[in-house]
């Protein structure tokens, strides 16, 4: 029997220090970082051979700490928050972000700010709070959100079982949570809806 308890000690601490992990969310398998870290953030966009202008779902383990880490949360993103039954992820309009260093460059990793390369272009931010009670338990240790993108190269399939994912993805992580674990993944993306400040409500993916 697997020891979760030890797998998510082992992952916070490759997340702590800057590394990649290989963990099965409440959707798909993903790769993880540390949210607030950028440069393990470029690992992730490297890794995926993805272009860094595209901003990433994050995964926090309450709306506690979404509150943490967004400037305002919409009264109507916290209700859906609160009853929703599916994997839903919800952009909120501004993410709280390091400000850049005087030379331009991105500043070290800071617990209370997140990574500026995981917000988008207009500063809004996607976080979910999983159903996963594993991926919840990871973001609550860890103490902040964690970088959660589909475990593929960009423009491949999501892997819906660890045996889909490719083998270069594999290698070039730091830490592989057992493959075991992925009995809580609906292996479908998650529902993406936008909550402007005026209750707006935008679906982006259904």
């Amino acid at each position: 029997m697997i020891d979760i308890d030890k797998v998510i000690r082992e992952a916070v601490a490759v997340l702590g220090r800057g590394g990649i992990i290989l963990y099965p969310t409440d959707t798909v398998w993903g790769l993880g970082c540390d949210a607030t870290n950028p440069l393990a953030v470029e690992k992730i966009y490297s890794i995926k051979k993805r272009a860094d202008s595209k901003a990433l779902v994050l995964l926090a383990s309450s709306l506690e700490m979404v509150a943490r880490y967004v400037k305002d949360i919409p009264e109507m993103a916290a209700q859906l928050v609160e009853v929703n039954d599916s994997p839903m992820t919800i952009v909120y309009p501004q993410g709280i972000c390091a400000k850049p260093s005087q030379d331009g460059k991105e500043p070290v990793a800071d617990r209370h700010f997140l990574a500026r390369n995981v917000v988008a272009e207009d500063g809004s931010v996607a976080i979910r709070v999983p159903m996963s009670e594993f991926c919840r338990n990871l973001a609550y240790k860890l103490g902040r959100p964690v970088v959660s993108t589909s475990a593929n190269i960009s423009g491949m399939p999501s892997a819906k079982k660890f045996r889909e994912i490719p083998e270069e993805i594999v290698a070039a992580v730091d830490y592989v949570v057992p493959a075991s674990l992925d009995k809580e993944a609906t292996g479908l993306p998650s529902q993406i809806i936008r909550v402007e400040l005026d209750g707006q409500v935008k679906i982006i993916r259904a």
